[in-house]
């Protein structure tokens, strides 16, 4: 596993080495899959912060804590960052479903060969008779419900620039995050379906 650490104010110890990699192994069985690892572990003003970003295949995860001493917080840490992994491959899993839905539906409508398509004639006649494919296709539900929630979580309070606006996002784990930049621009970002973060200005 390759984890870089950072300290800042901190000597990072064998044992808190020890303690973020026996976290980040509990990930990688969630993840099932191979990801690059930073830590950045502080001291600020007493506080103790912990700063773990992971790298998968769409896009990074971050855990962010901050607690009395660094184990507390890097435990604090890889349990949001475990949140996170377990919402990402959910997330993965629906995509790859809904991708062979889409594969089942294409099947249906634009293959012929996979087309359960059944053959009739119209005419008065036999001699007059003209060869007629008749297509079957299956029920798609058109409307879904709405079900509204209104969350404070996804719009920050304080204007921020746009990588503590993203770190935020990752901490809060919202997929639309609404917020004001120093010069006061609101700004929404907001994951994609591939888990890439992007940027909307509003007008």
């Amino acid at each position: 596993m390759n984890v870089e650490y950072t300290g800042r104010h901190y000597e990072v110890t064998p044992a808190i080495r020890k303690e973020v990699e026996t976290g980040l192994t509990k990930i990688l069985r969630i993840l099932g899959d191979k990801f690059e690892t930073k830590v950045i572990l502080a001291v600020e003003k007493h506080r103790h912060k912990a700063e773990i970003t992971i790298s998968p295949r769409n896009g990074p995860l971050v855990g962010l804590a901050q607690a009395g001493d660094m184990q507390a917080a890097v435990n604090q840490a890889l349990d949001h960052l475990e949140t996170q992994a377990v919402k990402y491959k959910t997330r993965w899993e629906t995509r790859k479903r809904s991708a062979r839905k889409t594969k089942e539906v294409k099947k249906w409508n634009g293959d012929a060969s996979q087309q359960q398509d059944l053959q009739t004639s119209v005419g008065l006649t036999q001699k007059t008779s003209v060869p007629v494919v008749v297509h079957r296709f299956p029920a798609v539900a058109t409307t879904t419900e709405v079900h509204l929630v209104r969350s404070d979580e996804a719009v920050a309070m304080r204007p921020m620039t746009l990588e503590e606006a993203i770190k935020e996002a990752h901490f809060r784990d919202r997929d639309v995050f609404v917020f004001r930049d120093p010069k006061g621009k609101v700004m929404i970002l907001h994951r994609t379906r591939d888990g890439k973060m992007e940027l909307i200005e509003a007008p």
